[in-house]
């Protein structure tokens, strides 16, 4: 029914527990799943992670039968400055996190590319020195569970909101094995081209989030929680240009939408599924 290689977000049936959104989405068609595991965003991971929880929650998804592709998770804040038990709660976090993406099957985990704030907490260069070594810390960390490290940068929300900032720890992850999820929405929020998004990191793109999103204007900020159709990306061009370049990785729909009920939700997805599929 959908394109092999496009999947969706656990994210986009939030309002429903874990069982039932994956239910959902194994109804809708969907053979494969990014798990969101973002508190505050997503519950479907709990927020007190555990050795238990984590063994329930696996339990959970590999029972629905559904394929894990990635694991959307966050540690808190990567350019916060720590005391000791804060680094040893985050390292906790990790390893927990990362062990869920390889009890579930998962490829990667993800993680943020900073705070959720456009201001730095030392300076713009060192608070990006400090996120991209945090993320080689944890790439180097996930690979004794045998999983990827990526991060979605850019987010139009957190540290890394923009195309200048994305290029700036692109640069200092060169050669680090960190990939780059590419998320329409937050690229087209932010003013930027998902075209040139692309040109710019094309051979370190891993993973690609699809929701639909406008730009910011001089009175209103961009709004990242559109359905497809109902905002200004260019996914055709967009995803023209991921070929071109030849990309081979997964898309998921991450539709954190919120112009539709939730009653409407499935027929959007399923919706927004097919006509992704032709485009792919």
């Amino acid at each position: 029914m959908f394109h092999q290689r496009l999947g969706c977000s656990s994210i986009s049936f939030r309002h429903q527990d874990l069982a039932t959104a994956l239910q959902t989405m194994g109804g809708l068609g969907f053979e494969e799943i990014d798990l969101g595991a973002l508190p505050g965003v997503c519950d479907h991971v709990p927020y007190v992670l555990d050795a238990a929880a984590v063994e329930e929650v696996a339990a959970v998804v590999n029972n629905s039968g559904l394929r894990v592709r990635s694991v959307n998770g966050d540690v808190g804040d990567l350019n916060a400055v720590l005391d000791a038990g804060a680094r040893e709660a985050r390292e906790r976090h990790l390893g927990m996190l990362l062990s869920l993406a390889a009890k579930t099957g998962a490829k990667a985990l993800v993680l943020p590319c900073g705070a959720i704030d456009h201001e730095p907490v030392k300076s713009l260069e060192e608070d990006i020195d400090t996120v991209a070594a945090q993320l080689i810390h944890a790439a180097k960390r996930a690979e004794e569970f045998g999983v990827e490290l990526w991060t979605e940068s850019l987010h139009y929300f957190r540290l890394c909101w923009n195309m200048e900032r994305a290029q700036l720890l692109a640069d200092r992850l060169a050669g680090s094995g960190v990939g780059i999820v590419m998320d329409f929405s937050h690229i087209v929020a932010s003013g930027g081209d998902p075209v040139d998004f692309v040109d710019r990191f094309a051979d370190r793109i891993t993973h690609v989030h699809l929701r639909d999103a406008v730009p910011a204007t001089e009175t209103e900020p961009g709004n990242i929680n559109l359905s497809i159709g109902n905002g200004q990306a260019d996914f055709a061009g967009g995803l023209s240009k991921l070929r071109d370049a030849g990309y081979t990785g997964h898309f998921s729909l991450e539709l954190e939408t919120r112009d539709v009920t939730h009653d409407e939700r499935p027929a959007a997805t399923a919706k927004a599924g097919s006509y992704i599929t032709d485009l792919i």
